[in-house]
């Protein structure tokens, strides 16, 4: 059997086996979508920088990184869950781009469990990195909207909008510095805002949206701002 024949099997297996784990076809664990074993073996972003969620090193466990010592982001701290690699980017492919809901189900309750204990006050407002509606048109699809009104409906946190008044070129290939100036002023938000949000998007890899959407929430009236994310880039990734 071909890979991509045998890929479309076991994509048909998941959907018709309920109680089976999404990763394995095993056994999955209570009502969850997967197995003891598989949720173990995911590549959780366990040491990364608090402050971006830069993978980092070991050893530097609860270390600010270098870049945010130099040059800190405009949101305050960072929880993302787990690294963009194998399975979890496979997920997230077929979220994005097709706009698949049994994989967000499943993305958004990995984003719970690898963001617990979520100590410190609870945010007092949830905002989506918005996609621009030329783009939401094109892709028939907001993940992160998407995302945002399940977490915050879960979470009990008020979901607010923020305007995307730009549609930005791709940031593929760009490094830190030209991220940021693609985005500058590309968001405004509409306050006053509480004085603790956070702001979701799927995948976050140098920070530089969710920074560009930090500094309009500070601008709107945001004191303390967290940036939340399904997955992180690994260090190699551009």
């Amino acid at each position: 059997m071909s890979t991509f024949r045998r890929r479309e099997v076991d994509d048909w297996l998941r959907r018709a086996l309920p109680g089976r784990c999404l990763f394995c076809l095993g056994v999955s664990q209570d009502s969850r979508p997967w197995c003891e074993a598989c949720l173990a073996a995911l590549p959780w972003n366990r040491t990364a920088c608090p402050r971006c969620g830069e993978p980092q090193p070991g050893q530097a466990v609860g270390r600010v990184c270098g870049h945010c010592l130099r040059h800190p982001p405009a949101f305050d701290r960072t929880r993302v869950a787990l690294r963009y690699e194998d399975e979890v980017a496979i997920l997230l492919q077929r979220f994005k781009f097709h706009a698949s809901p049994r994989a967000g189900a499943v993305l958004l309750a990995l984003l719970e469990v690898g963001c617990r204990p979520m100590s410190g006050q609870a945010p007092q407002a949830l905002l989506a990195v918005p996609l621009h509606p030329h783009r939401a048109h094109q892709r028939g699809f907001d993940q992160g909207r998407w995302l945002a009104e399940r977490l915050a409906a879960r979470q009990a946190i008020p979901l607010l909008r923020a305007q995307r008044h730009r549609d930005t070129p791709s940031q593929r290939g760009l490094d830190r510095r030209r991220r940021r100036g693609n985005l500058r002023g590309a968001f405004s938000v509409t306050g006053p805002l509480p004085a603790r949000v956070a702001l979701l998007d799927d995948v976050m890899t140098t920070g530089a949206t969710l920074d560009a959407l930090a500094r309009a929430c500070r601008r709107a009236g945001a004191e303390q701002i967290e940036a939340w994310a399904v997955a992180r880039t690994p260090l190699e990734s551009p």
